[in-house]
């Protein structure tokens, strides 16, 4: 006996139905179909679509730097987010986003504050203050100003919080020694290393005797 078997043996039995190969071909045309058509909306369509099916986002209104602005944000959106995506306020900036650099620090009814930290639900009816608004017009807040004077700042990135924190500490009345000043921007780092000069300009406004 002939023990060895031909290919045609592995084979199927009989020919293959019709009906799958219809099938076959109807789905991978489909599926190409997909991959090669152009979309029908954008993605910014995409994203409003699917914003407004995202259970929780509701309407805040955040008074900052003087003016009630509205946004609609989930409850977990965090201030800092509120403040540079929604509101295009740039200036306090993302550093960390722990709260440990202090770029983002801003004033919440006077008080410093780590804005990547503060849920932006939780200071609605308070006042806001970000570095924009510290300047009145054309003219410069008076820590400003001296950050100009003294070189208190080298790439800038963290002198909006610098300068948020440094007003608190003027405000709080913590400004009277190098040593109160050192401890009170403890939280605000700056890889540059302008710390003798920020001490400065801190010191030359409180000597100037500003209060607010």
């Amino acid at each position: 006996m002939d023990t060895n078997t031909p290919d045609s043996a592995a084979q199927p039995d009989g020919p293959v139905p019709q009906d799958s190969r219809r099938s076959f071909i109807k789905q991978a045309s489909g599926l190409l179909g997909l991959a090669l058509a152009p979309p029908l909306i954008s993605q910014a369509e995409r994203l409003t679509a699917m914003s407004k099916k995202v259970e929780g986002v509701s309407e805040m209104r955040l008074k900052v730097n003087g003016t009630v602005r509205t946004i609609q944000a989930e409850p977990r959106v965090s201030l800092l987010d509120a403040l540079r995506e929604q509101l295009d306020l740039t200036g306090s900036k993302k550093g960390c986003d722990h709260g440990q650099c202090g770029a983002c620090t801003v004033l919440v009814d006077g008080r410093s504050v780590n804005s990547c930290l503060t849920l932006a639900v939780m200071v609605q009816g308070k006042e806001i203050t970000t570095v924009e608004g510290l300047a009145k017009g054309e003219e410069l807040h008076p820590l400003q100003q001296a950050f100009i004077e003294h070189d208190g700042f080298q790439c800038g990135y963290c002198t909006p919080g610098q300068l948020m924190s440094g007003v608190a500490c003027l405000k709080g009345g913590h400004a009277k020694t190098d040593a109160d000043i050192r401890e009170w921007m403890s939280g605000n780092l700056c890889r540059c290393g302008a710390y003798p000069n920020i001490v400065a300009a801190i010191r030359q406004v409180e000597k100037s005797g500003f209060k607010s």
